[in-house]
């Protein structure tokens, strides 16, 4: 089943949790330092809370859709490049703490979007720990980090700048 894939950035992790807690009637799936995520059926969304700043307001960080294998990872990159859109390939990419294999693309408005699937967790051992000193996703942005490549530059340069997980 795919599912539509929000990723906010939050100041205040534990009073995100527990409001999207209390708003779609779960428990998150995973909990890291400085990452939350939920898993929901319905309405079928990912739902990824990253720490951000103490202060800052909430706002959107990424936006993706998630699919059940890298077939149709490999499909959408393929659909989106004939299409005329410019695409970011990782394979084998640790982020937030899992495995994957995705394609970025970005909107008009400049948004970031991914269509990604998860080849296998990563960092098990940090489940339920909430200590941000841990954290591989804090607000220093060191994992997630929504600042996109050019994707109008073709040139050598552009290739290797790496755009953003999660």
């Amino acid at each position: 089943m795919s599912r539509v894939q929000l990723a906010l950035r939050v100041a205040d992790l534990e009073a995100s949790v527990a409001f999207y807690s209390k708003l779609f009637d779960t428990a998150p799936a995973k909990r890291r330092p400085g990452y939350a995520n939920f898993a929901i059926t319905e309405p079928p969304l990912k739902l990824v809370l990253l720490e951000g700043q103490p202060g800052e307001e909430t706002r959107m960080d990424h936006l993706g859709v998630e699919v059940e294998h890298t077939d149709l990872v490999t499909a959408a990159t393929s659909r989106l490049a004939e299409a005329g859109l410019a695409t970011e390939v990782e394979d084998n990419t640790t982020c937030c703490y899992a495995v994957q294999d995705k394609v970025w693309v970005t909107g008009p408005g400049n948004e970031p979007w991914e269509v990604y699937t998860v080849t296998g967790d990563a960092r098990p051992d940090l489940e339920g720990k909430t200590d941000l000193a841990l954290s591989e996703v804090a607000g220093d942005g060191a994992c997630c980090n929504t600042n996109q490549t050019d994707t109008t530059d073709t040139t050598d340069a552009a290739a290797d700048k790496q755009p953003a997980c999660c």
